[in-house]
């Protein structure tokens, strides 16, 4: 059976089985037509088991759908609707993986599934059993029309491993990786600048011929004619025969030497690519070796099939390959598919699936025809910009997305026929040309074409599955309009204009406020000049304040990836008050989740999406970390369903309560810290210095009962110092460390060393300590009350003078959903705040009664803490082993609390409860204002 036969069944079978299948009646069917007609295999009935008995463990007989012996496949089959990641009903709330492999427990071991298969009609998953966990390989019943060799392991015994293109997308990465480091050993100045673009260039080049090949770009016949071309050169010729290539590639059939096809028929027979990829003759070829012909001819060649990357995955990874920054920095990074739609399916592809999946229903032909024509305009008219496009990863499949839907839409027009009846016009009308960027990388702009260039190409290969006809890749006919530049600086309007766009997206860079570089910061202060405390906003706060200016007056909905800490504590107030105020809405948001890269040295970056624009649609649409969507009235800037109240910093309470503060800051260069073995050593060597050393603790040191220890010589006697030389050592160390401080504060309390630079500690009683920082996995923030001679760090917070009523109202679940919502984050870690959480939070007015009420339950948790002396508060406080009278003293007490504000509480989740607070807090300043 011929490549093209395949395909054509492949594309037969799609449109047969397409929204049909059930598991009693249609299993036998669905899987012999794959095997006879995809896959060339004859007399299957004698060569398959159909219903194949096994032993379960209960001891009866079970059916395995379909196994085959050759290559050991077991395959379980549903029925359309049955999701194959989910628990079943009626199968002991397994999934079809689980079924599966229960299946498989029961064979004997010469009977072992090497693969086992789930499907329902509409998708098909793969596991390698050889895997220790294995992951499935996904394939849809649309992917088979051009994934069909996919399926080649159910017949051929000698196939070990199947692929999917975030796999292959990496190992071409790691090949590109490689002919990189070969090729830049052989160049004179492999560290000069012009040299370093030569080498990115010719990569580039590379990579392309390589993908065409094998893509039959060059040939529709010869998969192979680059890697035939190559090998006809020896090492030390080599890079004349490429440079005469990429001559080649660059000209029209009418430019070229008419003695060309004379001189060398297989370089004349290589198609004119256009696009500019091969435009510039200038670039340095490296002399070749055998290592280098090796790599391309056998490693990249031979070994690799390039035809089933992904572009939007190996754009990132082969811009990161080959960037020297981001090679310094661990590997490959690359934005997940999975990330991706995170953004651009809310934003505009939910709602063109939604509105294909009513067409497809339409039950009156010529009516669907038109809308079908219709939808495609429509698809034709979505116009893309991404202000920071990296390798194009976003475009790309953004590109992808719309061209499938654009095949489905070709697909239902052909009724079912094997062509289109005029072969001279295309049906194809979405087009590369949709898609801008900006990106301030030269390297990663030749990438992010290449990137779409490779996408196009693969959606022609399937459009002309569909209709049956045989593609024409080159000359390429359209241009990536990806524009080289500093999205902040340069106006978006000159790259495309906003009457013509519709959507903005992207996955701008994650610098922290702290972290910019002077260029960076310059880029902020000089855009953002309307705005208060620009210095404390991360640098995507400048596409935020660039989309939504070009945005206004228009339609165009806009969405970013971001870290999470522009929607949290003070920079949520910042940013977030200007944009309301000119109209933005946020029509969707995802909350926070952790967006991770591929790089080697990993960095778990904690994100939000957000999605806005001018206008307020019926209902705001809420995501959670595990895609859990929520509809909402409204989303604030803490993306909350809460009124869109501003929270500034406050000095002082809004409410009548104790004041908090920091810790002692000792600024000591660790000249007055002890560890428990430093203290022994002072203790025994000079005892007059135990009045001085107290237990000093932090926010660590307060949640895990770990001990460290301080010299405390407030109102120490000099006399009395003077005879401990192991104290006068350390106050001597300190003064020294203060002298040589560059900051003048720091060398102005040398003057008196043998104090703390900040002293917050209260003279007698106790205080509630508060840990700035405690982990988000716990539901409470453990606080607790400490003795004056405990010495807070300035890594606790205090409140002096508070009572057993401030701290149940504290500990509650009302009091932390207020700090969830308006804290800032160290990484996802709440990190608490006195000036935005504390002294903002509007306390309840409770009558006597209700304040005694709480009064008891907030000793109960203190009780049912000490019923487990040896246990830390990190431990009490996990949600894995929170001891249950614990959780129960909680549980009454946020009873108690939420009864002092009136709150009902069968009906007040987390959002309504910030959402009574919020409006609690308008109410306070809206009364102090008046």
């Amino acid at each position: 059976m011929t490549d093209n036969e395949r395909r054509e069944n492949a594309r037969q079978f799609y449109y047969r089985w397409k929204d049909k299948g059930r598991e009693d009646e249609d299993a036998r069917s669905y899987w012999i037509e794959i095997l006879t007609n995809l896959l060339g295999v004859d007399r299957v009935t004698e060569r398959v088991d159909f219903e194949k008995k096994v032993v379960g463990p209960d001891g009866n007989n079970k059916r395995i759908d379909v196994y085959i012996p050759e290559t050991h496949v077991l395959i379980e089959q549903k029925s359309l609707s049955i999701p194959l990641d989910k628990p079943q009903a009626g199968h002991d709330g397994m999934t079809p993986y689980e079924q599966a492999k229960m299946y498989d427990n029961g064979l004997p071991h010469s009977e072992k599934a090497r693969w086992i298969v789930t499907s329902n009609f509409g998708e098909i998953w793969i596991y390698n059993m050889e895997d220790r966990k294995p992951e499935p390989v996904k394939l849809t019943l649309a992917d088979l029309q051009a994934k069909y060799r996919m399926l080649d392991f159910l017949v051929e015994k000698e196939t070990t491993v199947i692929t999917d293109e975030m796999a292959v997308s990496l190992q071409a990465g790691e090949l590109v990786g490689k002919i990189y480091d070969a090729l830049r050993k052989q160049y004179k100045n492999p560290d000069d600048p012009g040299t370093l673009v030569s080498l990115n260039k010719l990569c580039v080049r590379i990579v392309f011929c390589l993908y065409a090949e094998d893509a039959l770009v060059f040939s529709d016949h010869k998969k192979n004619v680059f890697r035939e071309y190559m090998a006809q050169f020896e090492p030390r010729t080599a890079r004349v025969g490429l440079a005469k290539l990429f001559s080649v590639l660059n000209q029209r059939p009418e430019e070229r030497d008419p003695y060309l096809a004379d001189d060398d028929p297989l370089l004349a027979s290589f198609p004119y690519v256009n696009g500019g990829l091969f435009e510039d003759d200038r670039i340095e070829i490296p002399p070749f070796t055998e290592e280098i012909m090796n790599l391309l001819l056998r490693h990249a060649s031979d070994e690799f099939d390039w035809s089933e990357i992904s572009p939007t995955i190996f754009g990132a990874v082969f811009e990161s390959t080959l960037n020297p920054e981001t090679r310094r920095s661990g590997g490959m990074h690359y934005t997940s598919i999975e990330n991706i739609h995170k953004v651009i399916d809310p934003l505009f592809l939910d709602e063109l699936e939604k509105e294909l999946e009513e067409i497809r229903g339409i039950a009156v032909e010529k009516t669907r025809d038109k809308r079908l024509r219709d939808y495609q305009d429509k698809l034709a008219s979505v116009v893309c910009l991404d202000p920071a496009a990296g390798s194009g990863n976003f475009l790309t499949e953004s590109y992808l997305s719309l061209r499938r839907l654009e095949n489905e839409a070709i697909g239902l027009l052909q009724h079912g026929q094997m062509g289109m009846a005029d072969r001279t016009v295309t049906p194809i009308k979405v087009s590369i040309a949709q898609f801008y960027g900006i990106e301030i990388n030269d390297f990663a702009v030749t990438v992010a074409k290449t990137a779409l260039w490779i996408a196009e190409i693969q959606m022609m290969r399937e459009t002309a599955a569909i209709l049956n006809m045989e593609p024409v890749y080159l000359p390429l006919k359209t241009n990536a309009n990806i524009v080289e530049g500093n999205a902040l600086r340069i106006d978006w309007e000159d790259v495309v204009p906003k009457e013509k766009l519709r959507y903005i997206m992207g996955n701008p860079p994650f610098v922290g406020g702290m972290y910019m570089s002077s260029e960076q910061k310059s880029d902020i202060t000089e855009l953002m000049t309307d705005y208060d405390s620009v210095g404390e906003l991360d640098y995507v706060a400048g596409w935020y304040h660039k989309a939504s200016a070009l945005m206004n007056g228009t339609a165009i909905h806009s969405a970013f990836v971001s870290t999470n800490s522009i929607c949290q504590g003070q920079q949520a107030t910042t940013l977030w008050k200007n944009l309301f105020a000119a109209g933005i809405v946020i029509n969707y948001a995802h909350k926070t989740f952790i967006w991770d890269s591929e790089a080697s040295i990993k960095a778990h970056v904690h994100c939000v999406i957000v999605g806005f624009s001018y206008l307020q649609e019926t209902v705001s649409r809420l995501f959670d970390s595990t895609g859990f969507i929520k509809e909402v009235a409204n989303i604030n800037q803490y993306l909350t369903d809460a009124p869109s109240v501003f929270i500034s910093n406050r000095s002082t309470p809004i409410s009548d309560i104790p004041k908090i503060r920091f810790g002692s800051m000792p600024r000591d260069g660790g000249g007055f810290i002890l560890s428990e073995a430093e203290r022994d050593n002072f203790l025994s060597k000079e005892p007059l210095s135990e009045k001085w050393i107290h237990l000093y603790l932090g926010a660590e040191e307060f949640l895990k009962n770990k001990r460290r220890y301080c010299l405390w010589l407030l109102g120490a006697n000099p006399t009395e110092i003077a005879k401990c030389p192991m104290v006068k050592e350390r106050i001597q160390y300190v003064r020294d460390f203060r002298l040589s401080s560059k900051a003048a504060g720091t060398r102005k309390f040398a003057e008196t060393p043998t104090l703390f630079c900040q002293i917050a500690q209260p003279n007698e009683g106790n205080y509630i300590a508060v840990p700035e920082t405690s982990s988000e996995r716990r539901r409470y923030i453990p606080l607790g009350f400490l003795d004056h001679d405990v010495i807070a760090s300035n890594l606790l917070f205090l409140i002096p003078d508070a009572t057993i009523y401030h701290f149940g109202i504290l500990e509650s679940n009302v009091h932390m959903a207020w700090m969830r919502t308006v804290c800032g984050r160290l990484k996802s870690d709440y990190r608490y705040s006195k000036d935005i959480v504390y002294n903002n939070f509007t306390w309840p007015d409770p009558t006597p009664a209700q304040k005694e009420k709480i009064e008891q339950t907030a000793q109960a948790i203190l009780d049912a803490r000490a019923l487990y002396p040896d246990s830390s508060l990190a431990d009490l406080y996990d949600p894995l082993t929170m001891p249950p009278e614990l959780l129960k003293a909680h549980q009454a007490n946020d009873r108690a609390v939420m009864q002092a504000y009136g709150m009902p509480i069968k009906e007040t989740d987390e959002a309504a409860c910030v959402a009574w607070l919020m409006r609690l807090y308008q109410e306070k300043t809206g009364e102090e204002k008046a």
